[in-house]
């Protein structure tokens, strides 16, 4: 038998994947209940509203980008690989991106009326990576206002080219946006 914990997680696992294929709008704590195989009424056992479920999908957000910055801090000591390693790492999503879109982004926008604080919490997402991005930017010696504003043209060219290649259908898009965030951090010497 699963303990608490176990189903709590694989009704927001549940919940994160039916909220990015479906959207949170249409998907019910029922849909829920179905594809988790949990019971409806246990499911309020554990969350009493859809949007106390989206803050925790927002818990995962944050909790999955907070490894993967560590992995990658504690792979390689050199900025520029680091950065290398934080494309890679994004790359491994691009098929479910072009697929499904950006589940942060689709969860910031949806989770906002109902939920105003799993959108802000899912939207921490963002600031980690730009955080990230500008720290190591700067250890390459970039000034840090001019670091800022290349991590966040890196993310926007990211969150550009999911929007784009999910709207085409194409995944080439998305592939050539990681070509430009890799000049864009990590320019080769000349």
């Amino acid at each position: 038998m699963a303990k608490r914990n176990d189903k709590r997680d694989i009704l927001v696992a549940t919940a994160a994947g039916l909220f990015w294929r479906q959207g949170f709008t249409v998907t019910s704590l029922a849909h829920i209940a179905t594809e988790s195989g949990i019971p409806l009424g246990n499911i309020y056992y554990y969350f009493k509203t859809k949007a106390e479920l989206a803050r925790g999908v927002a818990d995962i957000f944050v909790a999955e980008t907070e490894d993967m910055l560590t992995e990658i801090v504690e792979a390689d000591q050199d900025p520029r690989k680091r950065l290398l390693l934080l494309i890679e790492k994004l790359v491994h999503s691009l098929k479910s991106r072009v697929e499904n879109g950006c589940p942060i982004a689709l969860g910031i926008r949806d989770f906002r009326h109902e939920s105003p604080e799993a959108a802000e919490r899912a939207a921490e997402v963002f600031s980690l990576l730009i955080g990230f991005i500008g720290r190591e930017l700067g250890r390459t010696g970039l000034r840090p206002s001019a670091a800022l504003g290349t991590a966040r043209n890196a993310l926007a060219e990211w969150q550009g080219g999911i929007m784009l290649a999910h709207g085409l259908k194409d995944p080439t898009v998305l592939a050539e946006s990681f070509r430009r965030m890799e000049r864009l951090l990590v320019p080769t010497r000349g």
